[in-house]
């Protein structure tokens, strides 16, 4: 996916980060076959290397120092990392970071090697597959979506803090720091809607008193799977300690767009929705399609079908509250 955020590096650079990172025996010899640009992803630029010996790595680089971002994403990279460092110690599948570097002297921004894990990327071939396929995935999904969320924290917010005592606090900052982007940028959003419809159901939110790791962008693109089970979970920068309602997987509950969560729930081990955890899941939906309109700004993103999609998603999650 192209992104005015994707920081691409000459070659000549991406050998010396090999060479810090692994050591100058390690650096390639050929020309180009080494390095292969991964283009799924929306934010970092990702690159596949294969090292003198064979081993397979994939880098990610942080935007440019001189590209605006959302307020959310300013430390995206930092919370990949503690997320991976957390996640490493559970039975979670991710991958294991070989090496980190801030010191922003290479590359005049973070970036990061970590172990290249060879699987399928289950949002590209999920079309591909059959619906008993399909199915046994999102139960998967599921699952490993709720092994996530037992990880839980000492306050509300982002992972190497500081955090706030009060779920209702940490997201209703979330919602007003995207509603800041989007008006400092002239994006066209009903914003006294949206702060109207938050203050009328924050009440809500006082129901979650626990701060559970949540990673918020568990969508099938960020699963990798082989022989029909996942392998590894991948781009972790968006986690943060809040409601384990507001992951991906319960987007569809309230809007029926973003597919069928029947396998995801009965993956998750979830009951039915109560009344007031749908009011809280419409709110997450604002809070996720209002991002998604706001950051197409911010992304430099031009696809006319991809943004009028996220618009038409905004209306119906405004309508909904």
């Amino acid at each position: 996916m192209e992104s005015i955020t994707k920081n691409r590096q000459s070659l000549a650079t991406l050998r010396a980060m090999v060479a810090r990172a692994y050591g100058p025996d390690q650096v390639p010899s050929g020309t180009t076959e080494w390095v292969h640009e991964l283009g799924h992803g929306w934010f970092n630029v990702a690159y596949r290397l294969r090292l003198r010996d064979g081993y397979q790595a994939v880098l990610k680089v942080a935007p440019p120092a001189g590209v605006e971002v959302m307020t959310y994403e300013r430390r995206a990279m930092a919370t990949e990392l503690a997320a991976l460092a957390l996640l490493a110690q559970t039975s979670v599948p991710v991958p294991r970071v070989d090496f980190a570097d801030t010191s922003r002297d290479l590359v005049y921004a973070d970036w990061f090697v970590m172990r290249y894990v060879d699987a399928d990327n289950y949002g590209v071939i999920r079309s591909s597959l059959s619906p008993c396929e399909q199915e046994q995935l999102d139960v998967e999904v599921g699952a490993a979506t709720r092994s996530l969320n037992a990880l839980t924290g000492s306050a509300f917010g982002p992972l190497g803090g500081p955090g706030v005592p009060t779920w209702r606090q940490c997201f209703l900052g979330l919602l007003e720091d995207v509603l800041h982007d989007g008006e400092r940028r002239a994006v066209d959003l009903d914003y006294a809607g949206i702060r109207a419809r938050a203050k009328t159901h924050a009440h809500h939110l006082d129901e979650v008193t626990t701060p559970h790791f949540v990673e918020w962008d568990l969508w099938p693109s960020n699963v990798l799977i082989r022989d029909g089970r996942i392998v590894c979970l991948i781009d972790h920068e968006r986690a943060f300690y809040g409601d384990p309602l507001i992951e991906a997987g319960f987007v569809a509950t309230q809007l029926p767009a973003f597919g069928n969560p029947t396998a995801f729930l009965r993956g998750y081990g979830r009951p039915p929705l109560t009344e007031p955890e749908r009011t809280r899941r419409r709110l997450y939906n604002l809070y996720l399609t209002t991002t998604m309109v706001v950051e197409a700004v911010y992304r430099g993103r031009t696809d006319p079908d991809r943004n009028a999609w996220a618009r038409a998603r905004y209306t119906e999650a405004l309508a909904a509250l």
